[in-house]
């Protein structure tokens, strides 16, 4: 099923914050060439927020799935390690305490409760590849994944959502809360190409939906979800990790 339906996408803006403190530390950077360019790179960095694009929900999505780091459950595929940090789009704040929550296909693109949509035969326990954490104090949360397949109709990406306030259950999920951002996670093109040539994805026969021709990312690159990834190993086997800053509406 191709989830293109209630897509309202937001524009997206970016806020620009020159504090004496930002400035400061930007001429310190320059100041002193002996120090890594690296080193400033934070405080130049943390002068803009961009508000992520919201992007429709699809079909897929289950209500009350577990808290957890790993949503592996055994799953094969290509290791992915996400961190995503959490912050106000409008100050640049980090959220912490904020949940956030993925779902994605496996490498044959099937989801978890819905197993049987892209035409293929496999256990379903409605759970994996679902769940979510907590942020830290620094608005980091941590995911360990496999690299997703794909379905008719779709690009590769994750489906990802960021609560607050939520509270957590005694059989390990959440419940109330305020739903700040739901959105998606898409992947370069190159990479993709690459987890493609391996099994188990390799037997996936569904003609593959590239970036460029998905009818929901619209190449806003990191404010429409576009991660960054970075390998994990020296082949694509080893997988990767992938990152990105969400930049949400708190009120």
């Amino acid at each position: 099923m191709t989830d293109t339906t209630g897509s309202t996408p937001i524009g997206r803006r970016a806020v620009l914050i020159a504090t004496g403190a930002t400035a400061a530390a930007l001429a310190v950077g320059a100041a002193a060439p002996e120090a890594p360019a690296a080193e400033a790179a934070p405080a130049a960095a943390a002068a803009v927020c961009t508000l992520t694009k919201e992007m429709t929900e699809g079909p897929y999505y289950l209500d009350g799935q577990y808290v957890r780091a790993d949503v592996t459950e055994g799953k094969p595929g290509a290791p992915l390690k996400l961190t995503l940090t959490v912050v106000d789009d409008d100050t640049c704040v980090p959220l912490g305490n904020a949940l956030v929550e993925i779902w994605h296909c496996d490498a044959l693109g099937e989801y978890s409760g819905f197993v049987g949509d892209n035409g293929h035969s496999e256990p379903d326990d409605g759970t994996f590849l679902r769940g979510g954490v907590l942020t830290d104090s620094t608005g980091v949360a941590s995911i360990t994944t496999v690299y997703p397949g794909w379905y008719r109709g779709r690009c590769v990406h994750i489906h990802v959502k960021v609560h607050t306030n939520v509270t957590l259950t005694s059989d390990g999920s959440f419940t109330g809360g305020q739903e700040l951002h739901t959105g998606q996670l898409f992947f370069n093109e190159s990479v993709t190409a690459r987890i493609a040539a391996l099994s188990p994805y390799s037997t996936n026969r569904v003609t593959r939906t590239t970036l460029a021709q998905d009818g929901i990312y619209d190449e806003g690159g990191a404010a429409s979800g576009l991660l960054t990834l970075t390998a994990l190993g020296s082949s694509a086997s080893s997988g990767y990790a992938g990152t990105l800053t969400l930049g949400v509406e708190r009120s």
